[in-house]
Parts: C-alpha cells; structure tokens; sequence
C-alpha cells in the first residue's frame, strides 16, 4: 500500500511496500510516481484520473520498471479517496507467483499429452520399421551377383536409415521403458559425474565453476536419470558456449540450494533441491523459449530436440520441474525436487 499526497508524492508506505520495492518507508516518503517507476506514466494518468474522481478504484496487471533494479509484474489498484491532503490510494500486489503458477500447470498439461503422444506415435512407427528393413535385408540377398557391388549400396541407405529411425524411436521410449530404479543419491556426485563428463568433451576455453551447499542432504531417487537429466542441460549449454568456447571465456555453473516451502505442480513442499545450470552463451531464441521441452524442438542446428524433453520426463518422476529463464548473456536452468 502507498498512500499519496496531492503532489503525487509518498507520504505512507506500509511494511509490504517496503519488501517489495526494497526501500524503507523513509527513504520512499516524498518521491514521486515518476521517481518510483522509470514508466509510471501510466500511473501518473491514473492519479490524475483518480484525483479528479473519474472513477472509484481502477485495475491493471503492470510490469513496472525501476532504477537500477529488476521489474516488478504487479496487480496495480489505484483507489481514489474523499481526502484532499492524501487523494490516492495505490496498492500493488505482486503476481509473479500467479504466472508461475499457471506456467507449470500448462507445462504439466503439454507434458502429459507429449508423453501420449510419443509412446503412440513411436510404436506406430516402429512397426512399419521393422518390415522395411527386413526387406531391404532380403531384397539384398536375392541381387543377382553381376550387379551387387552397385545395388548393394542402395539396400545399405534402406538399412542404415531404418535402424537411424530406430535409434531415434528408442531415445522416445527410453524414459517409459526403463524402471525408476531408487536408491540413495547424493547430488553432488551427480554433478561431479556430469562435470567430468562435459570437461572430457570440452578441455579447453570452458571453466565449470561449483557453487555448491555442502548442507544439502541426500534423498531417494534415481541417480542414473538424475545423471542424464543434468547432463542433457550441462551439454546443451556447453554447444550453445561454442563461440565463447573459442574466445576462451566460456563459463558454466553449478550451483546446489536448499529451497523452503516451494509449490510444484500445486503441490506445498516444506524443502525442496533447488539445483542451477547457468552458462554465458547467446540465450535461448526467443520464439522457442516456452516450447522447449517440446520434443524435437532445437534452438542448434542438428540438434534433436529430446534432450530437454528426457531431462523433463526424468525430473517430474521425482516428482520435481525443471524451469528455465533465458537472455542474452545468461540462461538459468533451475531444478526442484521434493526432498522429504
């Protein structure tokens, strides 16, 4: 709540003003709208219209930019009141956990139907598949001598296509074919797995630097998902660093949290893994930054598009999301997993 003079400056400000624009009620007292908020524009117009009573109370969803400081998406409500002295009234409800909220419910909902999807569509293409290659294999064996050297090699495109395809089809079905198999996981083994893994690949111009809570305890789960979930973001990002890679001033980190009374999925969790992938690439297209975890939707060229789709299936079978924010400079993938 902050309460406004006939000035359109601050003379109140209550204890939840003061967290969220991370002032004190003293230091906001006497500034301006246009003080405040680098685009209060809209607001000084609806001061304006507040103090000439053109309406009781008015609502808007806003990002408000501030100096020096990150936006605030808020819920603003300007209300006029029957005082000269103070004339406005204006409250800010921030609703950022609202959009997350909605976020990861459509993310649950496209997840669902992509796991439908795949496992119908795999073994609808995996039977046609295998009757394909298996006649290449016996039209193979029937090519009359004098003309197999030049015949051959065209059996050999029918073949090697088909197991491709196979291959492709398997990497599908993988995350529902193999057992969830649990046991106790300590999350830094995972990322030091995965650390090795990406520096074996990558030795040179790429610095992985660990910021790790050694308090962070261990829990049950499946450490060879969680391995390949953590692998697939570390290595996405590792390809995207290549230009910084040749520059010599590629960074990755790691990062392991505790996080406290998170929500996934609507669920209330009291603790939660709070895990962070962060890389200094070029950032994730825009157009492509909420189809992500689509299968076989690719920001790189050849890429496949299921990496980021099987780290998804892995973590929400530990009941956790992966969520992801992305600009030039800097891409933060974040994991949650319940901890008990």
């Amino acid at each position: 709540m902050l309460l406004f003079d006939a000035d359109q400056r601050v003379c109140y400000a209550n204890p939840a003003a003061e967290n969220l624009l991370e002032s004190s009620a003293k230091s906001l007292a006497g500034h301006t709208l246009a003080e405040l908020f680098v685009n209060g524009d809209e607001l000084v117009t609806m001061f304006e219209q507040a103090v000439a009573h053109q309406f009781a109370d008015k609502r808007v969803d806003m990002m408000l930019e501030r100096p020096g400081r990150d936006p605030l998406h808020v819920h603003v409500v300007v209300a006029a009141l029957d005082s000269r002295e103070r004339p406005v009234l204006i409250e800010l409800r921030e609703n950022v956990q609202q959009l997350k909220l909605d976020r990861e419910e459509r993310l649950l909902d496209q997840s669902q139907a992509n796991k439908e999807l795949i496992r119908n569509l795999a073994h609808e293409i995996k039977n046609p598949l295998g009757g394909i290659r298996g006649a290449a294999q016996l039209l193979e064996l029937e090519l009359p001598e004098r003309h197999l050297k030049e015949l051959r090699e065209y059996t050999q495109v029918i073949i090697k296509e088909a197991d491709r395809l196979q291959t492709l089809v398997d990497r599908l079905l993988a995350p529902h074919r193999h057992p969830h198999i649990v046991g106790d996981v300590n999350i830094h083994e995972v990322f030091e797995r995965v650390r090795s893994l990406i520096l074996a690949e990558f030795p040179n111009g790429l610095t992985i630097h660990r910021d790790y809570d050694l308090s962070v305890p261990e829990f049950r789960g499946d450490k060879e998902q969680l391995i390949q979930a953590v692998l697939n973001i570390a290595h996405n990002a590792a390809q995207a660093l290549s230009e910084r890679i040749a520059a010599g001033d590629a960074l990755l980190i790691f990062q392991t949290r505790v996080a406290r009374q998170v929500t996934i999925a609507k669920a209330r969790y009291r603790l939660a893994l709070d895990l962070h992938i962060i890389d200094n690439g070029p950032g994730i297209p825009t157009d492509i930054q909420d189809r992500i975890f689509y299968p076989l939707v690719s920001g790189r060229d050849g890429g496949s598009g299921l990496g980021l789709t099987l780290a998804q299936t892995f973590v929400q079978q530990h009941l956790g999301m992966i969520e992801c924010e992305s600009r030039p400079g800097h891409t933060d993938f974040r994991i949650l997993i319940p901890l008990p």
